[in-house]
């Protein structure tokens, strides 16, 4: 193995095959990838660098080409998808981003590889904002992103998110004399207990039938001197959340990070989306894949968050962008990395 962080130039299959041939079997922790869309397009930069589709523009140099589609696409993944399953650790986890035409085909390929078990999440990616197209259907700003899992403990970080003043406003509608945002919830939950602290009188009151106090009655009791519950005029009580103590939560399947509106690379995703998935599936020190890594900004998300990464293309605009960019950050961070070149 390499100690340095690694960009290889050359086919994925062949990149993964050295990497397995080089001590890294079982090795990666975290694996992103946003490979080709099945959309039969030829994509590229022109000589100002602005992105580019071949059939749009002249004399612009060929970045990537997506022109395989179907069963021969999905088959073409499938023996990328099994490289990557041998790489990834035990605690490994798959991201793997595709847009709906041919994601739910992809999907069924990764069941039958990764094993269904392992599917965490469909998640929804807003790309863009609303478009008035022309045709019959309607309109389409997101694409999806495949969460899979190596096996049944994977690294999980389970990043919070901030609320934003309108989350606050909405889920704190309350305001108490000190002016503070709050709301309550209920105290109670569904189940009815025949004996147990919980099938206990909190103050008078007891639980509703076929329901049991969710916690306590020497713990109710403690919220209640602290000011935490609030009773209803009818003597219903309720535990007191304040916004100030909850102002994160947890992120959903929808997520809402749209694409860079000036790429330097056909496709390039949101920085800060990637930042946040390497944050929840690896750990410091982790070893971040990205083998068809475009512009390299998975690789960037990396190193931002002080992990080791491997990025894999063999396209002649994507190392040269992916190595201007690494190079250009450098600045900020000091780890480097090794060249190899298997087109050579």
């Amino acid at each position: 193995m390499i100690d340095n962080n690694i960009l290889i130039k050359g086919d994925n299959i062949e990149g993964m095959q050295w990497l397995l041939q080089n001590g890294y079997e079982g090795k990666i922790d975290l694996v992103y990838i946003d490979p080709p869309f099945a959309t039969g397009g030829v994509f590229g930069v022109d000589k100002t660098g602005r992105v580019a589709t071949i059939s749009k523009a002249n004399d612009v140099e060929v970045a990537y080409s997506d022109t395989l589609k179907g069963e021969e696409f999905v088959e073409w993944l499938r023996l990328r998808i099994n490289l990557i399953h041998r790489l990834l650790s035990p605690q490994g986890s798959l991201y793997l981003h595709i847009d709906y035409k041919i994601g739910h085909y992809v999907k069924v390929m990764i069941d039958e590889v990764f094993g269904i078990e392992n599917f965490r999440n469909d998640i929804t990616r807003i790309k863009c904002n609303p478009k008035g197209f022309q045709r019959i259907g309607y309109g389409n700003i997101k694409d999806l992103i495949l969460f899979y899992t190596k096996g049944s403990s994977p690294i999980w970080n389970d990043i919070q998110i901030p609320c934003s003043p309108e989350d606050i406003a909405i889920r704190y509608n309350k305001v108490d004399s000190k002016g503070r945002r709050y709301t309550t919830v209920p105290i109670h939950a569904p189940g009815e207990t025949k004996s147990g602290n919980t099938s206990q009188c909190f103050k008078g009151v007891y639980p509703p039938p076929g329901r049991h106090w969710r916690t306590s009655v020497e713990e109710l009791e403690r919220l209640d001197s602290l000011g935490l519950i609030e009773w209803s005029s009818s003597g219903n009580p309720r535990k007191i959340n304040y916004a100030e103590d909850h102002l994160t939560k947890k992120q959903q399947d929808i997520w809402d990070y749209k694409d860079p509106s000036c790429p330097v690379y056909p496709t390039e995703k949101n920085l800060d989306m990637l930042k946040f998935i390497v944050q929840n599936s690896s750990n410091q020190g982790s070893l971040v894949l990205d083998c068809f890594c475009g512009s390299g900004s998975t690789l960037l998300a990396a190193e931002a968050c002080c992990r080791k990464w491997i990025g894999i293309d063999e396209s002649d605009v994507a190392i040269r962008v992916t190595s201007n960019r690494m190079k250009d950050s450098n600045s900020l961070f000091s780890n480097g990395f090794a060249f190899i070149d298997l087109t050579c």
